[in-house]
């Protein structure tokens, strides 16, 4: 996201001011291994050297290093954990010291992206609602869209973004979904947005996850408000008990809060993606083309992935549009199977025996069968980037590594036999990793300073 705001031109001050933005750094866990205090770090940076030192090689086979994978690897860690920003004041828009994304008002975002088009950009934006679809009657591809205003919009390609109602990509098209359900259970959020209990609240640096009996709950800073939720399956919980335990966590970390006076919110989804995201002339993107659930951000990197194909890839060539749509179908078809893989991974490696919900979560029968073929090996060696062929991968190596030793530290840790360190030396990358991670903590602003800072250069 960060590179296509950099691509169209669109100022990342502006945005971080008009949005009420703030810099994430990751997923910071909380209590999804044994439902304790324990806790482990999903950073955005890459373990240090990676890959030509294999760092999570050493981690596994020094006994004596007490600390968390994430810890031992990036100096991210430290920055996450102190509340800094991932770069200084004196930092080039969209350049990092450590790699970062965004937390974001999503309405205000919209606005901002919609003016940004419209005047930098050429883009014309038409309001309206779609009373009908014209299609032409030898081939079956659609012409154009009518509106309630009357105005009808032709066009060769349509990107249906119309949300779970997919108006084209179902209404027209009627393509169905692949449903995931017995896989990832969690289909209700209960939302609410809290205020800080100060102006100088310290915004967190990564995206506070808190595993609950029934889910688990997001904890989002932005500049002005926090946005808490609590993500549970109906299955195993009533809304009634989902809101009590959302209350508890708000009494938790916020206690001076009137709950009275806060709004709550009740979503509902489905967890499911298309069949096929490219039929004929229409192009699903976002909740159009599917959901799962929130955690780890992937519906955004789903758009991103979207967008850019297209970009690369639209034709002027009729005979051409067949091809490229099998070639977008097969690419999403994988990228969503990956995603299921490796939200479920979060579930199925916790040891929490506490309700029903988590100990159904490692039952075989709602796991994939690719995944557990994988935890078998990673028994005995680590993830490695062969096991991910593809370049565009939205979840690498590294990432099933950070979540893997982030929830548990295995106790058969001998590497295979053709898979030994290499690189650099245990104490060569600790003294490197010490180095960096006191540079950066002493160097960096706070999340909130730096906030500050830009929107006082308004």
């Amino acid at each position: 996201m960060r590179q296509t705001l950099r691509k169209v031109g669109l100022s990342e001050e502006v945005f971080l001011r008009e949005t009420f933005g703030s810099f994430k750094q990751g997923t910071w866990f909380h209590g999804w291994s044994r439902g304790g205090d324990e806790e482990y770090l999903h950073p955005f940076s890459l373990p240090l050297e990676y890959p030509d030192t294999t760092a999570a090689e050493l981690w596994l086979a020094d006994s004596t290093n007490d600390h968390s994978f994430s810890a031992a690897v990036t100096p991210q860690d430290a920055v996450v954990k102190s509340n800094k920003a991932p770069k200084q004041a004196s930092t080039p828009e969209y350049a990092f010291n450590v790699n970062y994304g965004y937390h974001f008002d999503a309405g205000k975002f919209a606005e901002v992206l919609k003016r940004h088009s419209v005047d930098s950009l050429g883009v014309k934006h038409v309001l309206g609602d779609v009373t009908g679809v014209q299609v032409n009657e030898s081939s079956g591809v659609i012409t154009s869209v009518s509106l309630e205003s009357g105005v009808v919009v032709e066009g060769d390609l349509f990107v249906d973004c119309t949300g779970q109602r997919g108006l084209l990509i179902d209404g027209h098209c009627r393509v169905g979904h692949v449903e995931v359900s017995s896989t990832l259970f969690n289909d209700r959020a209960i939302a609410v947005q809290v205020p800080y209990g100060r102006d100088n609240a310290s915004i967190a640096s990564a995206t506070l996850a808190t595993a609950t009996s029934v889910g688990w709950i997001w904890d989002i800073g932005l500049q002005n408000r926090r946005g808490i939720g609590h993500v549970f399956s109906s299955s195993f919980s009533s809304e009634d008990d989902a809101q009590l335990a959302l209350e508890r966590y708000l009494v938790a970390t916020s206690p001076e809060l009137d709950l009275k006076s806060l709004a709550f919110r009740v979503l509902k989804f489905e967890s499911k993606y298309r069949e096929v995201f490219w039929q004929d002339n229409v192009v699903a993107v976002g909740l159009s083309a599917g959901f799962v659930e929130p955690l780890e951000a992937s519906a955004i990197a789903m758009i991103e992935q979207s967008a850019e194909f297209i970009v690369e890839h639209l034709t002027a060539a009729w005979e051409a549009m067949p091809p490229v749509s099998r070639k977008f179908n097969s690419k999403m078809t994988h990228h969503w199977e990956r995603i299921v893989a490796f939200l479920k991974l979060h579930y199925v490696l916790s040891s929490r025996s506490d309700s029903d919900y988590w100990i159904s979560h490692r039952l075989p029968e709602h796991c994939p069968q690719d995944l557990l073929d994988s935890l078998e090996i990673w028994k005995h060696q680590i993830p490695a980037i062969q096991d991910f062929p593809r370049v565009d991968e939205l979840f690498p190596a590294a990432s099933y590594q950070y979540v893997l030793y982030g929830m548990c530290r295995p106790a058969n840790s001998a590497p295979s036999l053709c898979q030994q360190p290499k690189g650099k030396s245990s104490l060569e990358l600790e003294s490197q990793l010490r180095r960096k991670r006191e540079e950066l903590v002493q160097r960096l602003p706070t999340n909130r300073d730096l906030l500050t800072h830009i929107a006082a250069n308004a």
